[in-house]
């Protein structure tokens, strides 16, 4: 509350006095003021996330192979993915140049060697059996 006062003079005096050390030191209070109140938002829970924490969910896909199924974080690396799953893709380059390690997630075709699993999908029906892998 004082510096909010603070700032307010300081944008005063720098509006009638023309003066440039006043304008930099209220710009500079205000950053500050900004940065407080964010920190503090983020250190309250605020932003309207309900259930506190960080507010960033935590998503997990469910993969399926040949019967077996596996749950994983969203953005994991496919081969570490692939392998609790028992599928053993051919690596050759390991850097997505060939694309011999090329698997289909869900419909879509992914390069294991540098693909990240994809995020769960949306429809209920998929979620429950799973993106299959091919």
């Amino acid at each position: 509350l004082v510096a909010v006062s603070v700032l307010c003079r300081l944008l005063t005096a720098s509006l009638y006095t023309n003066n440039t050390m006043y304008s930099r030191i209220a710009t500079f209070i205000a950053i500050a003021i900004m940065a407080l109140v964010g920190s503090a938002d983020a250190f309250f829970g605020g932003g309207g996330n309900s259930g506190g924490g960080s507010g960033t969910k935590l998503s997990m896909t469910k993969l399926t192979y040949n019967g077996k199924s596996v749950e994983v974080k969203e953005g994991t690396p496919l081969k570490n993915a692939v392998s609790k799953l028992g599928y053993k893709p051919k690596y050759s380059c390991k850097k997505g140049d060939c694309g011999s390690c090329t698997v289909t997630v869900g419909g879509s075709r992914i390069k294991a060697c540098v693909g990240k699993v994809p995020p769960a999908p949306r429809l209920k029906s998929v979620q429950e059996k799973g993106l299959a892998l091919r």
